[in-house]
């Protein structure tokens, strides 16, 4: 390379450091707030093998070793509270891949523009609003007095109360938490069929293709890259069952089947104040998400050639 050559890279990158020098600088807020409250915190990971004290703090509590995480597989409810937590996620996993996709499906059908995009707009609302407010609606909902059983009363079934329920509870999780997330899940199906040839179509039909064949044959396999690849993404939820979700709608008489490992972790820290436990149930979440999440982004790259970088 030239002097010339070289001074005229040295010139391009100093303009392209100029130009960008905002862009980065406005990234700065957000990755300090990063290290401040996920990278600092991590110093409290210690927690899980000491007998920790709060008066002596980290530094001069005992050091425990692994005792913290033989007593917690010793706990009578761990094993249910693992169960628990992976039943509920698989079945918002699953729920949240199908749903979505059949409403993409049926809303590709629609012609009339204006209406389509009002449906839109009505299905993906419930994701803007937390759970606090829907915590509040489904309660009142379904109550032994409340909308649901007043319609199931109507025709001679006895009130259920749903949230009071082990057996009702779990599908009462997954329901509400469906009818919250589908449609905001629904925009990246719709976008996946943007991306379909038309000529794919008009070829179907000259064939003679119905609706349901045009369907079966091009806007499916056409969806088979961003399905397989959200598919596997979502293998790094597997433990994520939605603690916002589930501490708004539990109670005691529902633990057996609704307490999971976010919730679990909750009442032993700081309702229960056993924090080396507590410290250690999170610690091995953590782990078994980051193996799960690794895991996920291999597939992706392997199934659907998705990197992050």
């Amino acid at each position: 390379m030239t002097t010339n050559q070289t001074k005229r890279t040295a010139g391009n990158r100093a303009v392209l450091w100029k130009r960008e020098a905002s862009l980065h600088l406005m990234l700065l807020p957000a990755c300090l707030v990063l290290i401040l409250f996920s990278y600092v915190p991590m110093f409290g990971i210690v927690i899980g093998f000491q007998k920790f004290i709060p008066a002596k703090g980290i530094l001069h509590s005992a050091w425990i070793g692994l005792d913290n995480y033989k007593s917690v597989l010793e706990l009578p409810n761990a094993l249910q509270v693992l169960w628990n937590t992976l039943f509920i996620a698989s079945m918002k996993i699953a729920a949240g891949l199908i749903v979505p996709i059949g409403i993409a499906l049926l809303l590709n059908e629609i012609r009339k523009e204006y209406f389509k995009r009002s449906l839109q707009t009505l299905i993906y609302l419930p994701h803007f609003l937390s759970w606090i407010i829907l915590g509040g609606i489904l309660i009142d909902v379904l109550s032994l007095k409340g909308l649901v059983n007043q319609f199931l009363g109507w025709f001679g079934i006895e009130a259920i109360y749903f949230l009071g329920d082990n057996g009702w509870f779990p599908f009462v999780l997954v329901i509400s938490d469906l009818w919250k997330e589908f449609g905001f899940n629904t925009i990246v199906y719709l976008a996946a069929l943007t991306a379909i040839n038309p000529a794919l179509y008009e070829a179907a039909i000259v064939d003679g293709a119905s609706r349901i064949k045009q369907t079966l044959h091009v806007t499916l396999p056409g969806m088979i890259p961003i399905i397989v690849l959200l598919a596997t993404l979502s293998l790094g939820n597997a433990l994520n069952a939605g603690f916002e979700q589930v501490f708004n709608l539990y109670s005691p008489q529902v633990y057996q089947s609704g307490d999971i490992i976010d919730t679990f972790v909750y009442r032993l820290g700081l309702v229960e104040a056993q924090y080396g436990l507590s410290t250690a149930v999170g610690l091995f979440k953590s782990v078994v998400s980051l193996l799960l999440i690794s895991l996920s982004y291999f597939l992706a790259y392997r199934l659907a050639n998705y990197r992050i970088f």
